[in-house]
């Protein structure tokens, strides 16, 4: 009988290719996918994308959303709070693990294990320790469509946010620049490719830096 699974999810590639890799699996069963969204701009923490298009994402998965509101600048005590709130309803409901899209951070690992492990649930890695070169192909190989919408600008030109991630923007990436953006060099939000039934519809907009570092780019949905 499979294991139920509740899924750490972003809407970036590293997300996209680890549900990929959970899907052909069958030895887990997806009970929903588990977001963060900053409450005060109703945009997923972190990557700064709408909700609404993170909604746009799941409902092209078919899967059920758990959507874990968190305030602007929230503690780590308010954050893992509320994700504890939220895990602890799905563990009551069966689910054991959460999974997760991170490669190679072992830090970030370790920090969500041991979350975890305080409420009796584990964690899933289904891509850990993959060659980040080879990922990146393989996701855009597979057929998988992004854009980026979030670029760290102590790593990365504001040129590099807004685009689509395909072989052209690898090849202009710094050799010190992971190919999967791992050390949170840029974010990106995933609008096509196998898990999805149809396409996410959303035009570009405005690009605005924050806190003189990160540019966004604003991803407007299209009906």
């Amino acid at each position: 009988m499979p294991e139920k699974v509740l899924f750490s999810w972003s809407g970036g590639k590293d997300s996209a290719m680890a549900l990929y890799e959970i899907q052909k699996n069958k030895n887990y069963e997806l009970s929903a996918l588990l977001t963060t969204v900053t409450e005060d701009y109703d945009r997923v923490s972190m990557h700064g994308l709408r909700r609404v298009l993170l909604e746009r994402q799941a409902d092209s998965l078919g899967t059920p959303l758990e959507k874990v509101f968190i305030s602007k600048g929230a503690s780590n005590e308010e954050y893992e709070s509320r994700m504890k709130d939220a895990l602890l309803r799905y563990k009551n409901a069966g689910v054991q693990s959460v999974v997760f899209g991170d490669i190679f951070l072992q830090d970030l690992r370790t920090y969500r294990e041991e979350n975890l492990a305080k409420i009796g649930m584990k964690g899933v890695f289904p891509i850990w320790r993959r060659n980040t070169t080879e990922l990146a192909h393989t996701f855009i190989d597979c057929g998988f469509k992004a854009v980026t919408i979030c670029v760290d600008s102590n790593f990365l030109d504001k040129r590099f946010v807004g685009r689509v991630f395909d072989k052209q923007f690898l090849s202009e990436l710094s050799p010190t620049v992971d190919p999967c953006g791992e050390n949170g060099e840029f974010h990106s939000f995933v609008y096509d490719g196998p898990i999805f039934r149809e396409k996410i519809l959303f035009k570009t907009g405005e690009i605005v830096l924050r806190d003189d570092r990160f540019c966004y780019c604003d991803l407007i949905p299209v009906d």
